[in-house]
Parts: C-alpha cells; structure tokens; sequence
C-alpha cells in the first residue's frame, strides 16, 4: 500500500479542500430557490446534480491510483421543510425520502460504459451521465495538469466505454459510487465486488500486468477511497453509511466462488484496518475451513468483520418469498445485514421494527392475569404480535422517494418491491416468557399480581425476585430447550403474521431478526421486564442474547440461536458474539474460532458477525480518546471508530458478553 495515501487520509489533509454548498453552488438555499421556480422533483434532481458536478473541483491525491474526491462537504435538500410537510400528508416517507440500501448494476455498467447506458436512459439519466462524463474529462486534465499520466490514461476511457482492465474497473466503481452519492442516494452498497470485477482482474493476471503483490496494492488504493469522504454520508452514527462488499457465495449454477481476488480483499482489509469496506463473506456447508480460516485473520484484525451470511439457508428463504432461484443465488447485504438483490430489486428491508419486548409487556398489562395457563398467555402474545404488525403495516401506504435519474440508470427493470420488518429483543421477550412460564406456571412460586407490581415497580423493593428473574431463571444462550423453544415459537408467529400480506407497491413483507438502533430505542419504550431486565437497559444487539444472560460460551450461544426456522424470517439480522482479542492469539485459536463459525453455519444459522474486543481497552478508550482513535468495534450492521461514538452506543458494546474459548 502507499502508506503516505494512508497517512493522508487519516489525517484528513483533503478536507482542506471542501467547500461549503451555498458557497460552491452561489444559492443560499437550493430547496427555495426551486420551489419559487415550480420546479418537479425530477427536474430538482437533474439540476442540483448537475450543479454539483460542476462545483466539483478535481483533486488527486498523493500516490493514489483510484482518484476521486469530495469537494462540496454537504448536499442541499431538494424541497423546503413546509414541502416536506406536504409531501407527508398524502404519502409514507422512509427515512430522509432519499433512496437507500440499493444495490445497483455495477457489472452491467463497468462492462458497457456509460455512452450505452445513454442511449437507454431518460432526458434526466442523460443529463445526469452528461454530467459524470464532463467530470472526469475535469479528472482526466487535472491528471494531465500535474503530470499523472496514468491517471489520465484510464480517464481518457471511463466511463464513456466500457473497462478493458483491472485499473479501468476499479476506477469506473469509484466514479459511479462517488457519483450516486453525490446524487443524494445514501447506504450505496458494493454488491458483489469479486465476482463481477474478477474477469478484468484475472485477464490483467493472465497477461502478467500484476504479480499477486502489486494487485493488492491497487487494491489497497482502491479501498482507501471508501475512506476518503465516509465521514460525509448520512447514518445513525459515524460509520454507518452502508458501504458493505460481499464475497464469495454460490453463483447461479450452485458452484462455489471463491477466488484470489476475495482473498486480495481480505487482506487489503487486514492490512489496511480502515472500517470501510465492511466486508461480508457468504458461505455455506460446503465452504472448506480455509476460507473460514482466511475470514478469521480478518476478524482477528479487530474491524468487526467479515459477517457471514449462510446460503444454504438464505437462498432457500428467499426463493420460498417468492424469488426466482437465480436472482436468490445472486443475494448480496444492504448496509447492515438486510438481503438484497443486486440491479432488480426495490426493496425497502428495513421499513419498520417489531419490539417483542413490547408484545410482552401489552400482553402482561392487559391479558396476563386472566390466563389460566401457558398456552393460553401464547395465545394471547400471538394476537398483540398479529395486532403490532397490523399496526405496523397499516401506516406504509403510498410510499414515495425523491427521484434518482442516474440510480435508475443503474437498475434494470424491478422484479421486486417488498418490504422488510425486523424483529428486535428476541431474547428479552423469549426469556421474560419463560420466567413467567416457570415462576408463575410451573412452579407457581409467584402470582401475577405480584410479577406485574414488581415490573412496574422496577424491582425497587422486591431484590429477591430481581436476582432470581435475571440470574437463575431460564436464559437464551445456554441451549435450554425451555427458553429456546419460546423463541422459536415468537418468530414463527411473526412470519406467519406477515404471511400473506400485500404491500402499498404490490410486494410482500419479509420478517427478520435484526434489531439495528432499536436495541435502544424500543428498549426506551417500555419499563423493566419479567427477565430481570431494569427499566433503561437496552436489548441484546440483533439475534443474541440478553446482554446480562450468564451463557456456558459461544458453542451454547449458537445452539440456542439455531434452532429457530430462521428460513421464515430472512429479512436479515445476525447472531453477535463478542470474543476477547486474546482469543485470536496464535494459529491454533485462529482455527477454533474458523472452526465455531463453521459449526454455526452447519447447524442452519442464517448469519453471524464476530467482535474481537477488549473490555479494558475500551474503558480506557472512554477516558482518553485521543490514545485511540483507530479502535474499531462493530455496533450492529457496522463498525466504527469507538471514540466517534456517541456514549449510548459505546456502553453498549462494553456491556455486551465477552467470550473466550
């Protein structure tokens, strides 16, 4: 790698050159001045986007080899507030209103070039691809200006024409995400980077233009420039901006990819310790222990990746929703987690939340006195989750987007336009069931009258109970087929409440297991719960346990969080576990842990993600950021700097369970 790009980067010397929008673009405010100008929606993306480009100033960096920079540090909105208050009357908004967690056609594009793709685009794609085109010809006399012929010469071909070579490719990427960005698009994902950038890299190989060293140093160019300007993209926190790579994974015909440019990639993210790309490795029962192996030299790096998603049991779940089997072998990750298919599908996977807390806690204000056994209390939680996802489903009507002329050029025609629900505080809720079903059920030891008033009491006056709720009754996580079996019930009543339901564009909706921010959020919404859990403590991050449940270890954990029918409620959302760094010292524990990622994926766990913490470092981190500002820890689909975090967010990771093996 060039260390003096790294430094550069890291040290954020190119934000000298960012400009205000209002300076760059002369409009003090963009959304007004097309309001008084009566302009559509359309119309407004086409020209801010135009007025972008043509602010952007061209900058290449020291030593670098994939160019491509920010310029103008924020992005105007397109519509004043009181427009957006109108807008909402008549529709459902996601989010910001701007399109994200797409993945677009890269391969189509990179392969054709964007004259082609002109010719098939409307008057705004044309304008857009106008646009990109006269920026890099910018690009192009910048590189020739300072005497970086190299650059210019791939410059002089993309992205007009198709790439003729490895170089050329990875250029082209850099010019289409750089440019959907700057589109207004946000979460822009990279798809699957090894299998559609493979055929220019092993033609170069072939050729001998690159040994196996100098291909990772372009490589390693080339990821530096995720880093460049991912402090500008919008997310809950710093480094949530979405920008996940798949590799490996079955193709279309069920054989295996894996090749030397996923193993290059796994090494430009070791070598590099940035946090972008977050990289996702796709596996199956078949995948060989090196490859795991090979994934956990990453994880050991600390970066909290890559995740693992399990194709034998996401392309089966995805084709039983109703994806054709070639479009589910193709799946890649949105931002976080969230299954996708790349260049034709439109799905919003992450348009509203389940709290199962939530259920519980309804369920035990309203209905819980008056059951006379355990069945009978399922029944009831199955009504308040049919009621939830009611409640849910019926405020997503007429979705709208602010249109994105160059992400449709990006996309062929939409097969698919379903909806996506997670699913948060699986264990919470499923361990709260089982302390009533023993305590109040089985043993009869305590009365619901009793168990209400000290949940709402916040067990302030009643610490026995407390102690027994959160340290000795049944726990996810410690393969107890008591609590287990709960869980597997609660999520199979929320596929089956899901079934068969349209949505406002025609598709479906997808249940998942994910929980993102709502490990706090939904965690807020409600007080203590029958688990033990104390009124202000959060949720176990995605499909884990409770963040207070004492296990016997990873391989309890994964027995627990794979008995589930995880087939049904395949929107997304991993099993998190968090080991000691020590763990990862020595090859021996390399392969135990390669060797507990493989069990998981044996036994049908859908998707998993690995931590390597360190629970003293971080205290210290917390104390004094400034020793280290490189610590990455994984929050919930992403990593991040520790020290960026807000305190919320740090003290959940501390709080999480660290395991050794």
């Amino acid at each position: 790698m060039s260390q003096a790009l790294l430094d550069y980067v890291l040290a954020g010397e190119h934000h000298a050159f960012r400009r205000d929008a209002a300076d760059a673009l002369g409009i003090d405010n963009l959304a007004e001045y097309y309001r008084a100008a009566g302009l559509t929606p359309e119309e407004r993306m086409a020209d801010r986007f135009e007025r972008l480009c043509r602010a952007e100033t061209p900058r290449i960096l020291p030593d670098e080899k994939i160019c491509y920079v920010r310029t103008i540090k924020n992005i105007p909105d397109c519509f004043t507030p009181d427009e957006w208050d109108e807008i909402r009357k008549g529709h459902f908004i996601h989010e910001i209103g701007y399109i994200s967690n797409l993945s677009p056609d890269y391969a189509k594009a990179i392969s054709r070039g964007l004259v082609a793709l002109r010719e098939e685009a409307d008057e705004y794609g044309r304008r857009a691809i106008d646009n990109i085109i006269d920026l890099a010809d910018r690009y192009r006399d910048e590189a020739l200006r300072i005497g970086r012929g190299d650059i210019a010469a791939t410059l002089e071909r993309v992205p007009r024409y198709g790439a003729t070579n490895l170089r050329e490719a990875l250029q082209f990427f850099r010019i289409i995400h750089f440019s959907l960005w700057l589109e207004g698009n946000y979460h822009v994902t990279t798809g699957r980077f090894d299998k559609y950038i493979y055929p220019y890299f092993k033609a170069d190989m072939d050729k001998g233009i690159y040994t196996r060293e100098t291909a990772l140093e372009l490589i390693e160019d080339f990821f530096i420039s995720f880093n460049k300007d991912s402090d500008l993209y919008p997310g809950v926190q710093q480094g949530d901006n979405g920008q996940s790579m798949v590799l490996g994974g079955r193709d279309k015909n069920g054989r295996e990819w894996f090749s030397e440019l996923s193993e290059l990639c796994l090494e430009a993210s070791r070598n590099l310790g940035l946090i972008d790309p977050k990289i996702n490795l796709r596996v199956s029962k078949s995948t060989p222990i090196d490859e795991y192996i090979k994934g956990t030299e990453l994880t050991r790096a600390g970066l909290g990746f890559p995740q693992y998603s399990n194709d034998d049991v996401v392309i089966d779940g995805l084709v039983s929703l109703g994806y054709s089997p070639e479009d589910a072998a193709n799946y890649v990750v949105a931002a976080c987690w969230e299954f996708i298919i790349p260049g034709c599908a439109f799905d919003v996977v992450n348009i509203g939340a389940l709290s199962f807390p939530k259920v519980i806690d309804t369920v035990l204000h309203t209905s819980f006195s008056g059951c006379n056994d355990f069945d009978e209390l399922l029944g009831k939680v199955r009504d308040e989750i049919n009621a939830e996802c009611d409640s849910i489903t019926s405020k997503i009507h007429d979705l709208w987007f602010v249109p994105s002329p160059f992400m449709s050029v990006m996309l062929d025609d939409i097969k698919y336009r379903n909806f996506g629900i997670h699913g948060t505080g699986i264990a919470t809720a499923a361990d709260s069931l089982a302390a009533i079903r023993k305590y109040v059920y089985d043993d009869k030891s305590i009365t619901p009258t009793e168990l209400i008033a000290a949940v709402d009491d916040n067990f302030e006056h009643t610490p026995e109970l407390l102690h027994k709720l959160r340290y000795d009754a049944p726990k996810m996580g410690r393969d107890d087929d008591y609590v287990d079996g709960i869980a597997t019930s609660l999520e199979d009543m929320f596929a089956d409440s899901l079934a068969g339901r349209r949505n406002c564009e025609g598709g479906i909706y997808r249940a998942g297991t994910g929980s993102a921010m709502y490990y706090l959020w939904h965690a807020a919404e409600i007080g203590a719960s029958p688990d033990g859990r104390r009124r202000g403590e959060p949720f176990g991050t995605n499909f884990s346990p409770s963040l207070f449940a004492d296990t016997d270890g990873p391989v309890s954990v994964i027995k627990s969080f794979t008995k589930q029918h995880l087939g049904r409620v395949i929107n997304g959302g991993p099993l998190t576990l968090e080991f000691h760094n020590s763990v990862f010292r020595g090859d021996d524990s390399l392969e135990k842990v390669a060797a507990i990622v493989k069990y998981f994926i044996d036994r049908g766990g859908h998707q998993l993600q690995l931590n390597s913490v360190n629970l003293e470092t971080m205290k210290d981190a917390k104390l004094h950021p400034d020793k280290y500002r490189r610590l990455v820890v994984r929050i919930w689909g992403w990593s991040a700097y520790f020290v960026e975090l807000d305190p919320e967010y740090q003290d959940h990771v501390i709080a999480r369970q660290e395991y050794s093996i």
